[in-house]
């Protein structure tokens, strides 16, 4: 049992595209023996209180068109800001429904086009989170972003698509807090690819402030 634990939060019974069971034993699994996981789908959970125990929060939040109640988007910035891990998977960035949450992670969704093949390429080799990741191909979801021109983010890798470079993971600070978000994980697949789950492991313990 590790000494980090970590709440990742996912949608089941009303997903519409990105069903959290079978995801969340994946992830589960990616942190075992280096950080304790516990998977939810009670939006409740997003209290001061019920965070306070964590050192780590995992989005993998479904793409629903209702905002998150003022007090949870609080707690949860409240959470990153006061020094906790952040880390968006996929449709984990589905949280920019909330704009201030959207500033949080740095970036919005905007569109993507359809299922492909995309190589993903290592652009920041010496950072930690990169740390023996070594470039991957992944089936996936080629997503697609704005940034927001106010936070300073480090882009990590890019996966290319139809010529062009598009980025799949970045981080940066936000108060004390640490973000990362990983682009890939539209399904199991993406979480069966060895260099991708060495990714996620040391992305997951970057903001937890273990690496």
């Amino acid at each position: 049992m590790s000494d980090i634990q970590a709440l990742a939060l996912g949608n089941y019974s009303d997903a519409i595209w990105h069903p959290f069971a079978g995801i969340d034993k994946e992830i589960e699994g990616i942190f075992a023996g280096n950080i304790d996981v516990r998977s939810t789908g009670d939006y409740g959970m997003l209290k001061e209180e019920y965070l306070a125990p964590y050192r780590l929060f995992i989005s993998y939040t479904e793409f629903l068109e209702e905002k998150l109640p003022q007090d949870r988007v609080a707690a949860l910035l409240s959470f990153v800001a006061k020094g906790g891990g952040f880390l968006g998977i996929h449709t984990g960035i589905s949280l920019q429904r909330n704009q201030e949450l959207a500033s949080m992670i740095g970036g919005r969704f905007t569109h993507h086009p359809d299922y492909a093949t995309l190589p993903v390429n290592i652009i920041e080799p010496n950072h930690r989170i990169m740390d023996r990741v070594e470039p991957f191909v992944v089936t996936d979801e080629p997503y697609r972003f704005d940034f927001d021109p106010y936070i300073r983010t480090t882009i990590l890798a890019e996966y290319e698509h139809e010529g062009q470079k598009w980025p799949a993971a970045w981080t940066h600070e936000f108060g004390l807090g640490r973000i990362v978000y990983l682009m890939p994980g539209h399904d199991l697949s993406a979480f069966k690819v060895e260099a991708y789950r060495k990714l996620i492991l040391n992305a997951g313990l970057w903001a937890a402030k273990r690496l």
